[in-house]
């Protein structure tokens, strides 16, 4: 406690890793519940394309990284509307082409190349104010727009089919659902990095999704999950002197596999007693 009070890196890492967590439990519910992880990874990986090109032309990393999120977003979209056949493998060279596409422009940026790991595996014990303050406006418009859309949301979440007949334009909602998505991307990005976006995005929500089966609580319960997984991770690395990052994401992956551990015991004995 006394650590978190004298340095001021501390509390700045603190907050920005409650501002992701706010993001990533309200979108990392959707994700879980719809099943979209892959595509989630898709956007993610190919953000840093947009990272390299923007440090190679002069610009400031995350406006790159917000660029190509928002178009990764789109192409994504609009490859799972209209190639459903073959999306997995699209979204897949989507994928590696978008990191090779930001290794070559890191790689021909003079001084930046050896970034290259901070990028993909995040150093939030780094992050500015300027950052803190770029999260906590994404987390307003990401929360604006679920609130003023959350009925079309869910129906899209949970029955494409349903919301078609009721007169709810799907393929609208589902691009700008992929591009708030894409959003949470870009906040997580600055606290684990792209490799390990993933995981923070949908293992919070994961666990909340054993025991709560109501999505707006879900999303609750996973950004309190989130702000207890990045606040522990962030106090343990530093104390223990390790890539903050890689801590974070080990304390919410362990956390998910006893929760499903626990799930699967506690069903497994309430189908006995039924029985019995």
């Amino acid at each position: 406690m006394n650590a978190i009070l004298e340095y001021g890196f501390l509390q700045s890492a603190l907050l920005a890793g409650l501002l992701a967590s706010i993001g990533c439990g309200v979108m990392g519910s959707y994700v879980v519940v719809k099943r979209i992880g892959y595509m989630a990874g898709g956007i993610s990986h190919s953000v840093l394309g947009g990272m390299g090109a923007a440090l190679f032309f002069g610009f400031a990393p995350m406006k790159g990284a917000l660029l190509a999120a928002i178009c990764a977003a789109l192409l994504i979209g609009w490859i799972k509307l209209r190639w459903r056949a073959q999306e997995d493998t699209l979204i897949g060279a989507m994928w590696a082409m978008g990191m090779s596409i930001g290794i070559l422009f890191i790689y021909r940026t003079p001084g930046y190349s050896t970034d290259l790991v901070s990028y993909l595996f995040g150093n939030i014990l780094l992050v500015s104010q300027a950052q803190i303050g770029e999260m906590a406006a994404l987390d307003a418009l990401i929360i604006g727009m679920v609130l003023a859309f959350y009925r079309q949301f869910l129906a899209v979440s949970f029955d494409e089919e349903f919301a078609r007949l009721r007169g709810v334009p799907v393929n609208f909602f589902y691009l700008l659902f992929l591009c708030l998505v894409a959003l949470t991307v870009v906040l997580l990005v600055q606290v684990v990095g792209l490799v390990l976006v993933i995981a923070l995005l949908t293992l919070p929500a994961a666990i909340a999704g054993h025991y709560i089966h109501t999505l707006g609580r879900m999303m609750i319960a996973a950004s309190v999950l989130g702000m207890l997984f990045t606040t522990a991770g962030i106090m343990l690395s530093f104390w223990l002197d390790l890539p903050t990052g890689a801590v974070i994401i080990l304390l919410a992956g362990s956390g998910y596999l006893f929760s499903a551990m626990i799930s699967q015991w506690w069903l497994q004995g309430k189908a006995h007693r039924s029985l019995t």
